[in-house]
């Protein structure tokens, strides 16, 4: 099979699919590997880095896309990318329909195979790979809300940890999945006072066992979150629903409940965001204010540390790419449950359950095509 990797070109994307070992991986097993030229540049790799790895170097990404059966990126195709997808060809990248009707479509229309990363879906019900890039996010969040609780980027002016003498800030995380530990990891670790909300009692029981001292666990409902906000300097979001839109757990009418220059960072805005007033924003401008409270909404914060972030993807990613090349496409949707699972549309039809109810368009099980 002949993969293609061309360059990220969301805004200041700089993780790339594939590192060297991974093009030498693939090509041991029999594959072709075609490179856009400076694609790795930004995660630390060079163009003669994957030439000695034996990836071919290609100038442009019409060429990889016209060449390659397999498409394999980090981020969701944008629409200058849309018209070189074609019929049959694989797709594999974080696609995150729910978030994006036009993409949707396009990906409809174009009649590929598209596998997301984000609905890969092991025999336990863990998102193997979303679970790197999501322990990434969750640990930035807190990264970041720091950073704009600062005054001189627009917040109170809060220390997170606080001084002795002087009461650390409060962080309030919805969803006590792997963005939300992260999250309450770091948070916890610099001192803050942290509230961790979530729909399942295990999950906060367990939580609670590890956990320090500083971090308590909470029953999300509505008047546990309007509490929770309006004593929150810094919340993050962080729910996930497998391949659907996220749910709006801070609504429009709840945003005046929570304090001037408190900061909110919302990891779910790729899936449309558990925060009604959510956009997506970038690492260019990333913050806007909304009621005096800022709304940080970068949908690829892992971009940001492409050093770390690519490497922690790839060693999800790779196994699973292999796996696609070696076998092709519908034999490895018929023999691996995995891979079939993230499965999201095929030759004009959509296949995940949840991506069709977001738009209200027809859904088609994998097994009837």
């Amino acid at each position: 099979m002949i993969v293609g990797v061309p360059k990220e070109i969301k805004t200041n994307e700089n993780r790339i699919s594939v590192i060297p070992v991974g093009v030498e991986l693939l090509r041991n097993n029999g594959h072709t590997v075609l490179v856009e030229t400076q694609a790795g540049v930004g995660s630390g790799f060079t163009d003669e880095n994957y030439k000695n790895s034996g990836a071919e170097i290609v100038n442009a990404p019409v060429d990889i896309f016209g060449r390659a059966d397999m498409i394999v990126k980090v981020k969701e195709p944008l629409p200058s990318e849309y018209k070189m997808i074609r019929q049959g060809q694989i797709v594999f990248t974080y696609f995150h329909f729910a978030a994006s009707r036009q993409l949707t479509e396009a990906i409809v229309d174009s009649k590929c195979v598209a596998i997301a990363y984000e609905t890969v879906q092991d025999a336990s019900g863990s998102l193997p790979l979303l679970v790197p890039m999501s322990e990434v996010a969750g640990r930035m969040a807190v990264q970041e809300g720091a950073r704009y609780l600062e005054k001189l980027h627009g917040g109170k002016g809060l220390l997170l940890g606080g001084v002795p003498g002087v009461e650390p800030a409060s962080v309030v995380i919805l969803g006590g999945g792997v963005v939300g530990t992260n999250a309450a990891k770091i948070a916890s670790g610099l001192g803050a006072r942290v509230s961790i909300l979530d729909v399942n009692l295990d999950r906060l029981r367990y939580l609670d066992d590890v956990m320090p001292k500083n971090v308590v666990t909470v029953m999300s409902n509505p008047a546990n979150i309007r509490k929770a906000i309006s004593e929150a300097d810094l919340v993050v979001g962080a729910v996930l629903i497998p391949g659907a839109k996220a749910p709006s757990l801070i609504t429009r009418e709840m945003l005046p409940l929570m304090n001037k220059g408190s900061v909110l960072v919302d990891v779910a805005v790729d899936q449309g965001g558990c925060v009604e007033t959510i956009k997506p924003t970038t690492h260019e401008d990333p913050v806007y204010e909304i009621d005096g409270v800022l709304h940080y909404g970068v949908a690829n914060m892992p971009g940001a540390v492409p050093m770390t972030s690519t490497r922690a993807l790839t060693n999800a990613t790779l196994p699973y790419m292999i796996q696609i090349a070696n076998a092709g496409f519908p034999k490895i949707a018929q023999t691996n449950s995995e891979i079939a699972k993230g499965v999201n549309a095929v030759n004009g039809k959509i296949t995940h359950q949840s991506v069709a109810e977001t738009f209200d368009l027809p859904f088609s099980p994998l097994s009837e095509i």
